[in-house]
């Protein structure tokens, strides 16, 4: 069956390079869907408190027979928790809910800067961290703005920046940003939460390669560097986005894809979020 290769992190920890997400869920759905993706190939799984499946996905994970070790799970704290001992409180009631003794990665869901509570958040990870609660820390939906007073006032650098990311919306300067900081940028929303499937350009793309157009963005995704964890509860479409490991996208498909950008967000901005 496939299998993902992984990202070395800044920290030393190995990052499955795709995995399955599972947001809009309910915890049955997450369940039989976390121990599906497991048995087929997965090892990286991601989930956070605001999706309220948490419990389904630490009962995925035991369902699925595979050594805990083997399995690098991710949640996150919501932008309501933002604080010290607020996101402590979120992180004993996320691996509560999980039934795990230890978390793989640790994200800030959202900055929500003007609640100015994001640094405190961060500040609250690196405990985390170094209590040994939690493997790898990192953010999500951070502008480089707030990734670079997250570093200036801690000297703490994220793992992991997880982002709304496509075609429509590569992120080339966050990005770029990031890989100077010596974070990996991870994708949510890759497929554009479904939108970019019956575009015409994809469509000729997977002809080409005799492929579906999930599969072509999503290994255009991995040839970018990107992690990327496109969510899906059915198991036909749970297998087949695991399968992009074995054909390239040559420098034509590439430029065909550039050409779908158009800066439209299927969520907020960042800075929108508070």
């Amino acid at each position: 069956m496939p299998t993902s290769p992984s990202l070395l992190l800044n920290d030393g920890a190995a990052m499955p390079q795709l995995g399955l997400g599972v947001y809009k869920t309910t915890d049955e759905e997450a369940a039989t869907a976390v121990s599906f993706a497991l048995r087929h190939g997965y090892r990286l799984i991601d989930t956070a408190s605001m999706y309220h499946n948490e419990r389904g996905v630490g009962e995925g994970v035991r369902a699925s027979g595979i050594d805990r070790s083997e399995v690098f799970v991710t949640t996150k704290v919501w932008f309501t928790d933002n604080g010290y001992d607020e996101t402590l409180r979120a992180f004993d009631e996320s691996m509560r809910m999980l039934g795990l003794d230890h978390l793989d990665l640790y994200l800030i869901h959202w900055p929500a800067p003007l609640r100015d509570r994001y640094v405190e958040a961060w500040r609250a990870l690196i405990a985390l961290r170094d209590s040994g609660r939690v493997r790898s820390i990192g953010v999500a939906n951070f502008h480089p703005a707030h990734l670079t007073r997250i570093v200036e006032e801690t000297g703490i650098v994220p793992a992991v920046n997880q982002v709304e990311l496509h075609p429509r919306l590569p992120q080339t300067a966050l990005r770029a940003f990031d890989a100077e900081q010596g974070v990996v940028t991870q994708s949510w929303s890759p497929l554009a939460r479904g939108g970019l499937i019956a575009d015409p350009v994809l469509a000729r793309l997977a002809a080409k390669h005799g492929r579906s157009p999930a599969q072509i963005v999503l290994r255009w995704h991995v040839q970018l560097g990107l992690s990327v964890i496109p969510k899906s509860v059915t198991p036909a479409r749970i297998v087949e986005n695991l399968d992009v490991f074995d054909f390239t996208l040559d420098a034509d498909d590439l430029a065909a894809i550039a050409s779908l950008e158009t800066g439209e967000r299927t969520g907020v901005d960042p800075n929108d979020r508070n």
